[in-house]
């Protein structure tokens, strides 16, 4: 199960480059429900998601290189590129900032995951957040490989 909550993001943090920094190339074979394959460095996976907004079933299975390549072109919509930064945060919290590249370039998001829904709900973000995007689809990767960043009006 996932649980996270999801922000927009006003300003970046200060020393952005002290923080391990992932390269990850996603893209999503089935939208309904999320189907997706993930390039995460040198790791390869295939991610089931069901459907939910803060609340979700999430089950990842490894893929060779060869298969994530395989299953490449057959992706619906943009892969999406993103610098993922993983920094530490109170009560043992980690902000997965998330630095979108290619043609949603300028999208800045973080997404923190709790391991319960209290913990959710509870938690109060750093000054440098912005909008809680958590309930608004719009920000779901998913939709974004289908729409950009003009979302599905």
């Amino acid at each position: 199960m996932e649980i996270e909550r999801k922000y927009l993001i006003n300003r970046l943090p200060d020393h952005l480059e002290r923080f391990t920094c992932l390269q990850i190339e996603q893209g999503y074979l089935c939208t309904d429900p999320v189907v997706r394959i993930r390039r995460q460095n040198d790791s390869y996976y295939l991610t089931y998601k069901g459907s939910g907004l803060m609340v979700r079933e999430e089950h990842n299975l490894p893929l060779t290189k060869e298969s994530y390549l395989h299953m490449r072109p057959k992706v619906d919509g943009i892969i999406i590129a993103k610098k993922r930064y993983l920094i530490p945060y109170k009560d043992k919290l980690t902000i997965e900032l998330d630095i979108f590249e290619g043609e949603l370039d300028g999208l800045i998001l973080a997404e923190v995951e709790f391991e319960s829904e209290e913990d959710a709900k509870r938690f109060l973000p750093p000054d440098w957040f912005g909008e809680d995007v958590t309930f608004s689809n719009r920000y779901h990767n998913s939709v974004l490989s289908r729409y950009g960043l003009h979302g599905n009006d």
